[in-house]
């Protein structure tokens, strides 16, 4: 009888670790311009190439190259979306080191993946949902969303809105088509897919998107969400953000080893792309046909997002522990900025003098909103939201032992 030779467990490793520098050649990166666009009814299978190709549009000096490019897209259009990248930026290090000096508990930034949310901010349209993950605040400041009220809710003060109920960045302004975030990850993918099912049955003519991570696509909710929108044909954009790292976890660990995030929503029967998430044109061409199909009751898209978590998973996380310092410096798809940035200075509708005075600009900007979110107090000085708040909104009469509790509590 033949001995077999004895099982192994295959575990996913990352290509670079601290002391070793990343290989990149795992992200099948293709030429700008190479990958075609298919018509907005288009089938799974007529698509399916799309889910592992990489639709890029700036090559490598700037230029928007293949069919995905749009001739006439508005330079105005273009200077606000790297205007909104960069005030996220220098939002998100402002706010960085205010955690730092203790004036909040928790702060995420989305250092590299600025394009992402930007972009497709610009394609939705009001009355439209987003559902979104953590890293999503360029959706609000896209929006011209007041930076004092999203700092307030950082900072848990008598501003608040939450009255300091949600996490810090876990922010809530469905006035400005942004759900209340879930710590809780996934669960956002099949809310968003049900609210656009709503929507269908309604008869309305708004449309969702949901965000999640590539580490979140391993929850059930993932599977889930995808099954729903298949089998209803809701009309939702799905985006998948794989920007290589979960908490301190390779995007293998979650599938992404010898297949695409974008394959999943292919195997589900859902139409699905992979995209450049550091190429702002590539974002809003994609979002914009993903957007259009949601919209002519085509049904929903998937779109993964090629991107990279430039700093920490969040201000409890120390990435020096797991991944090489200088990876994202080394990243082949660049900085989402820079990329804008040339490609506008090449139409000559910028220039290196307008740069530096627009970060000048924003960063007197979000100075002077924090002076404004820090004068109604935070976490280092105490000044928060009064502790009375938490028996409140629960009842509408107030049950009498919470009513005790207050009393008891002296608030």
């Amino acid at each position: 009888m033949r001995q077999n030779k004895s099982l192994r467990l295959h575990v996913p490793e990352p290509t670079g670790r601290p002391g070793h520098a990343t290989d990149f050649s795992y992200l099948r990166l293709e030429p700008a311009g190479q990958a075609r666009k298919p018509p907005l009814d288009t089938s799974v299978a007529d698509s399916a190439d799309l889910a592992y190709s990489l639709i890029r549009v700036l090559d490598e000096h700037g230029k928007a190259v293949g069919a995905w490019a749009e001739p006439d897209l508005d330079p105005e259009l273009l200077r606000k979306g790297l205007r909104v990248m960069i005030k996220t930026r220098i939002y998100d290090a402002r706010m960085l080191i205010a955690q730092r000096q203790k004036k909040m508990s928790f702060y995420m930034q989305s250092l590299g993946e600025e394009a992402i949310g930007t972009a497709q901010a610009m394609v939705l349209q009001k009355g439209d949902m987003c559902f979104p993950s953590y890293r999503q605040q360029n959706l609000l400041i896209a929006q011209d969303v007041p930076l004092v009220d999203m700092m307030c809710q950082l900072f848990s003060n008598d501003m608040d809105h939450l009255r300091g109920r949600q996490l810090p960045v876990m922010y809530s302004m469905p006035e400005y088509g942004f759900f209340t975030i879930s710590g809780n990850l996934a669960t956002q993918f099949v809310q968003a897919v049900g609210w656009a099912m709503a929507s269908a049955i309604k008869g309305d003519t708004k449309i969702s998107s949901a965000w999640i991570g590539d580490g979140a696509t391993a929850a059930a909710d993932f599977q889930t969400a995808l099954t729903f929108a298949h089998v209803y044909q809701a009309p939702v954009i799905l985006n998948v953000i794989n920007n290589q790292w979960a908490i301190s976890s390779f995007q293998a660990i979650a599938g992404g080893e010898s297949t695409t995030f974008a394959a999943r929503g292919t195997g589900t029967g859902i139409v699905s792309l992979r995209a450049d998430g550091n190429d702002f044109l590539a974002v809003h061409a994609v979002s914009k046909w993903a957007a259009e199909r949601a919209r002519n009751n085509l049904g929903p898209t998937l779109i993964e997002w090629v991107s990279y978590r430039a700093g920490p998973h969040s201000t409890s996380d120390d990435p020096s522990k797991y991944r090489p310092a200088d990876d994202w410096s080394r990243f082949p798809l660049g900085d989402p900025i820079e990329r804008l940035k040339q490609h506008l200075i090449l139409r000559g509708e910028w220039s290196e003098e307008q740069h530096q005075q627009a970060q000048k600009e924003i960063e007197a900007e979000v100075i002077a909103a924090q002076k404004k979110a820090e004068s109604h107090g935070t976490l280092a000085n105490g000044r928060t939201s009064s502790v009375s708040t938490m028996f409140e909104d629960v009842y509408k009469d107030m049950p009498w032992h919470l009513r005790r509790q207050r009393q008891q509590a002296g608030v």
